[in-house]
């Protein structure tokens, strides 16, 4: 099996934000947009959720403006659990409880320092299991 795989993708909302984070997280894959001109949420939602289901280790950063037009893309294709995330603690909580594979930022609504802890949070947590593994099977 291959080793996980961290991907990340923005509308042109959360461009900036996007490029400012793969300047501290250089191992992660950027799947676009490329720049800060108007393209539509869902093609780069479905874009990193293909990827991310590849592999049931890899996960997915989203970003757009509210978070909320990502999260309802990315949650639409079975085997996906995108949260949405607007601080560190939320981030780690939806791995430890949710077992997310992907965290969503909302770029308008969330500072750069804060979003780089948010992708710490969410890619060095693991996932409780116990109770919440019963809970996640019902999704």
């Amino acid at each position: 099996m291959q080793n996980k795989n961290i991907y990340i993708a923005s509308d042109h909302a959360g461009f900036d934000l996007k490029t400012k984070l793969l300047k501290n997280f250089p191992k992660i894959n950027d799947l676009g947009t490329k720049t800060d001109e108007s393209v539509d949420y869902p093609d780069f939602a479905h874009k990193l959720t293909k990827e991310v289901l590849k592999n049931k280790k890899n996960v997915g950063i989203l970003i757009c403006g509210t978070g909320v037009g990502m999260s309802i893309a990315a949650n639409r294709k079975k085997g996906i659990r995108a949260g949405l995330a607007n601080n560190s603690k939320i981030a780690r909580l939806i791995r430890k409880h949710n077992d997310a594979n992907v965290l969503v930022l909302p770029g308008r609504f969330i500072n750069t320092s804060e979003a780089k802890k948010s992708v710490q949070a969410f890619l060095s947590t693991k996932f409780e299991s116990g109770r919440h593994k019963r809970r996640i099977k019902k999704l």
